[in-house]
């Protein structure tokens, strides 16, 4: 639905982009990031989690200086999934602490997370493990590990699996024994505890809960199995955003009274659960906003056409849902220029690229959307321009404007 008035300082600045903009200038196509909204959701999140818990930034989700910058003070560190990670969480936040993930590590990436401290490396397989020891070793080092286990589930539903079934994640369970083996007898290595990274963006704080629970009872019977005492647990992130309706999102007070309660449960020689999330954090802080081009309708179907795409903002095509998005008019129109325009008719809003797969959103009630309007896509701070493919057409970046946390 259109908005007629700002109602946050991103809705400001849109607004201030619209009416800046004129004939001479080139259409309004930026991500519009409001850092004080970050800093307060995340520091929120962060104080409501209990005690022995640490929640890391996942970094895939949006890795930009400020965001990162703005989340440093706030989180207990950076979960970095490759050596182009790690450097930019050393650059934006040189004390912040970082753990170290991915499912294929090169030599150079362990070596890299040695030489710059890493906390731990969550490993995904016995060669790893072999590989970690030999750099660490030649480094004269030794590493806290975690071994990453793709369990057998089963696990709630989720837009994405990561275990439960076949992936490139992590140990397959029934082959736990022999890399829990090696990382005993390995040198340069210690065997700290477990990763449990199993789905990403579940909607149901009680259908997460059972599977932490799930986590502690697989966990406490690889002890009891192998001989072992975990100090660290690492249950991943995957924590959702519901795209649909974004008012009725993951209920985190709830799910952290529940934690609470849950951790009653779990031993105290596991002095760190560590979560990982990345989306959860930062989705909501970010908008991408561009600029209607074109409106026009083909066989039946009304389609608003955008300065951007999919090249800038790819999570709807990658997840195959329609975003949502408000719209800020734009009063002024050049006198010489039709203005087409859509009233009280569905639209489809797609990109500039030249493929019909260019989709934001499809088959949208609109009550009024005219060319020179300006589209805002709310929720885009999460694997947004981070996921995109940003040079198919070689069509110019949107901009990136950042409003401070302060």
């Amino acid at each position: 639905m259109p908005l007629t008035e700002p109602v946050t300082p991103i809705d400001a600045e849109i607004g201030a982009l619209v009416a800046a903009r004129c004939p001479r200038t080139e259409p309004v196509c930026a991500y519009v990031y409001d850092l004080a909204a970050l800093a307060a959701h995340v520091s929120a999140v962060v104080a409501a989690l209990p005690a022995r818990c640490r929640m890391f930034y996942a970094m895939k989700a949006n890795s930009a200086a400020p965001i990162l910058r703005t989340l440093a003070p706030r989180v207990a560190g950076f979960e970095v999934a490759s050596g182009g990670e790690l450097a930019k969480a050393r650059a934006a936040a040189p004390g912040a602490p970082v753990i170290v993930g991915g499912p294929a590590k090169t030599e150079s990436e362990i070596a890299a997370a040695v030489r710059a401290g890493a906390l731990r490396l969550h490993v995904e397989s016995v060669l790893e493990l072999h590989r970690v020891s030999a750099v660490a070793t030649g480094l004269g080092h030794e590493v806290d590990v975690l071994l990453r286990v793709n369990l057998a589930g089963p696990f709630p539903a989720a837009t994405i699996a990561m275990a439960g079934r076949p992936t490139q994640f992590g140990i397959d369970e029934s082959a736990l024994g022999a890399a829990v083996g090696a990382a005993r007898s390995l040198p340069g290595v210690r065997l700290a505890g477990f990763h449990l990274h199993s789905l990403s963006n579940n909607l149901s704080a009680e259908a997460h809960l059972a599977m932490l629970a799930h986590y502690r009872d697989r966990v406490l019977g690889w002890e009891r199995a192998f001989g072992l005492r975990c100090t660290v647990l690492n249950v991943g992130g995957g924590i959702g955003v519901d795209y649909a309706d974004l008012a009725a999102q993951f209920d985190w007070p709830a799910f952290t009274h529940g934690l609470d309660a849950l951790l009653r449960t779990f031993p105290e020689h596991w002095r760190e659960i560590d979560f990982e999330c990345g989306r959860f954090l930062v989705a909501g802080c970010g908008v991408y906003a561009t600029e209607v081009l074109d409106v026009k309708r083909n066989h039946g179907v009304n389609y608003v056409l955008v300065r951007g795409g999919t090249h800038h903002f790819r999570l709807p095509a990658s997840w195959q849902h329609s975003h949502p998005f408000t719209v800020h008019p734009r009063e002024g129109w050049p006198a010489e220029l039709p203005r087409p325009e859509v009233r009280a008719e569905p639209v489809t809003v797609v990109g500039e690229l030249c493929t019909p797969k260019d989709v934001l959103a499809r088959d949208v009630p609109m009550a009024r959307v005219r060319a020179g309007d300006v589209l805002a896509f709310r929720h885009a701070g999460a694997y947004g321009w981070e996921i995109s493919h940003h040079d198919f057409l070689s069509h110019p970046h949107p901009d990136q404007v950042f409003l401070p946390a302060t």
